[in-house]
């Protein structure tokens, strides 16, 4: 299979589909692999490195989405990207439809076969390719978060940790699971207060044992959502319904009840986001004012550590990868159910029922759009 990798196009995305790592065992399995001029550079490798490993360099993403019969990706294909792809070809990367109807839109008019990493599942039920970058952006928030509330950037100027005399901040996360946990985990190393919201009282159960008396636990129903939020200094959206958008937690009027200066960070907004007042942002302008509140929403939050983020992604998805080179995309996808669920668009059919649900497209399941 002639594989293909572009370079990431999103504004301050960094990341690249492929480590020389990963392309020195696809070509180790007779697969060739095209990288774009630079498409490393973000993460400290040079295209000599890709080379030294067996890829071809190419000049132009024009080229790659030509010729390659898999074009692996971290990002959403932007809408250039979208109007090179065709059908036959698969496409592997984040997608995040749910809220992005322009980009479903595409995906089936170029008749390309889409496969999500957010959607792949595991045995244990869990989400495998999204976990390490909901780890790096549940640990990021925080850092994220601090910086929001320095008051230069419009925050009521609270440290985190506090000092000896003054109590340290207040930080209330939204949902307990990676993202909660990692944001839980560093925000307690800083010295902060946390409290953790969620809706399963087995999860909560288990982050009790896990970090002890340290971490506040509570049931997320309104009542204490609504409580928690108002008396917070910086609060953590990060929740997730995989496949379909965040669940809108944290309304307008809530944030009316908090004090000035406080942030969000809503690590969700790659599905829309969970607070009623967020939306997109970028690195290059990471933070707007709403109702006195200083919001991140950032739609690529491990961008911004590409290095660490590009390898992690790749231990992730390289098996993945693997096996639709090897097989080729419809017998891989076939004989793992897992990867099955990745799969969101196939030839004009939407093959993810949430993102189906949400947009108000015909659902079509996977194995019979494959098969028909």
């Amino acid at each position: 299979m002639l594989i293909g990798v572009p370079k990431e196009i999103k504004i301050r995305e960094y990341r690249v589909g492929l480590v020389p790592s990963s392309v020195r065992e696809l070509v180790a399995h007779d697969h060739k692999v095209m990288v774009q001029h630079n498409a490393g550079a973000g993460i400290g490798m040079s295209d000599a490195d890709y080379e030294k490993v067996g890829a071809t360099i190419v000049h132009s993403a024009e080229e790659i989405f030509a010729k390659a019969d898999m074009i692996v990706k971290v990002k959403e294909p932007q809408p250039v990207e979208c109007k090179m792809l065709r059908e036959g070809q698969v496409l592997f990367t984040y997608l995040h439809l749910a809220p992005d109807p322009k980009q479903t839109a595409a995906l089936k008019a170029s008749g390309c076969t889409a496969i999500a990493y957010e959607t792949v599942t595991d045995i244990y039920g869990q989400l495998p390719l999204l976990k390490p970058m909901s780890e790096v952006a549940g640990r990021l928030s925080i850092q994220a978060g601090a910086q929001c509330l320095e008051k230069k950037n419009g925050g009521s100027g609270v440290l985190l940790g506090g000092v000896p005399g003054v109590s340290p901040a207040t930080v209330i996360v939204l949902g307990g699971g990676v993202v909660g946990t990692n944001a839980a985990r560093m925000a307690m190393g800083l010295g902060a207060r946390v409290a953790i919201l969620d809706k399963s009282v087995k999860r909560l159960q288990e982050l009790d044992d896990l970090f002890g008396p340290n971490l506040v636990t509570v049931f997320a129903a309104m009542d204490n959502v609504e409580k928690f939020v108002a008396s917070a200094d910086l609060v953590i959206g990060g929740v997730l319904l995989p496949g379909a958008a965040a669940p809108k937690l944290v309304t307008r009027e809530m944030l009316r009840k908090m004090r000035p200066g406080s942030a969000l960070v809503d690590v969700s907004i790659d599905q829309g986001g969970c607070f009623e007042t967020s939306r997109p942002t970028t690195h290059d302008e990471p933070t707007y004012v709403e109702e006195g509140i200083v919001h991140y929403c950032v739609t690529n939050m491990p961008g911004a550590v590409p290095r660490t983020s590009a390898f992690a992604l790749n231990n992730a998805t390289f098996p993945f990868a693997l096996a639709l080179a090897d097989k080729g995309y419809k017998k891989a996808l076939l004989e793992n159910p897992h990867l099955l669920n990745g799969l969101n668009v196939h030839k004009g059919h939407i093959t993810c029922e949430a993102v189906a649900n949400d947009l108000g497209y015909r659902y079509m399941p996977a194995e019979e759009a494959l098969q028909s």
